[in-house]
């Protein structure tokens, strides 16, 4: 593994770069991130339609979570990479599809943390909100989101933690990925599947501990924030 990692350690970490295409870890942690930045937003939208009243957004909503839970990301990159050229009649690159796809799956499962967080607020913010003459806008954005996101935020670390062993999925579309990197040298290191495959498991290993752990503390300290606020308004 020693010899593997002395040999291939900067292919590894930024793949061909700059004599090339940017990618192995580097681009696993960009296309990761850029999903999450991009799949954010998206999931708001979509948790303010799931928790609002009935009508066509709800319903809409309600569609597109249930229908992109219910196939598997792969199939999703499938079509996208495949499927959406034919249509608008031109290539898509293959690292925009992924994070089109990863965005399009993400934003369906994220979408109901944040609307979790959304009804797990107590219903008097609302009434209190509209009692200080807020709007749904005003009453939403200021009083709602940032307390619901707040509470979420553990899960939206935990959904990165997910990003990033998704996008190893772009190794099946050539996306020069970390997985997809070493998927190359195993083409050169015929002999070593094992140690090559030891090594992307175990950098795969040390990111998500690493983020997991961070999620962890994360929860311990908006618990303890929440208890404190209890234990003031218990006093006041």
């Amino acid at each position: 593994m020693l010899e593997i990692i002395r040999e291939y350690w900067l292919l590894l970490l930024i793949g061909e770069y700059p004599h090339g295409k940017l990618g192995g870890l580097a681009m696993t942690l960009i296309i990761s991130f850029a999903s999450l930045i991009v799949t954010f937003p998206c999931s708001v939208l979509i948790a303010l339609a799931r928790t609002g009243k009935p009508g066509i957004l709800k319903s809409i909503a309600s569609g597109f979570v249930h229908s992109v839970r219910a196939i598997p990301l792969l199939m999703l990159i499938f079509w996208a990479y495949f499927a959406v050229p034919m249509i608008i009649g031109f290539p898509i690159d293959a690292t925009f599809t992924l994070i089109v796809a990863i965005v399009i799956y993400q934003a369906a499962y994220l979408g109901e943390i944040i609307a979790a967080g959304i009804e797990g607020l107590p219903k008097g913010q609302r009434e209190a909100a509209a009692a200080l003459g807020l709007g749904y806008i005003p009453t939403t954005f200021k009083v709602i989101l940032p307390q619901a996101i707040f509470n979420v935020i553990p899960g939206i670390v935990n959904q990165l933690t997910t990003i990033i062993k998704e996008s190893s999925l772009g190794s099946i579309i050539a996306v020069s990925e970390l997985s997809y990197v070493m998927l190359q040298v195993n083409s050169n290191e015929v002999t070593k599947p094992l140690q090559i495959f030891g090594i992307l498991a175990a950098v795969y290993f040390i990111l998500c501990f690493t983020l997991s752990q961070f999620t962890n503390w994360l929860e311990r300290r908006i618990s303890s924030r929440r208890t404190g606020q209890v234990v003031v308004e218990a006093v006041a």
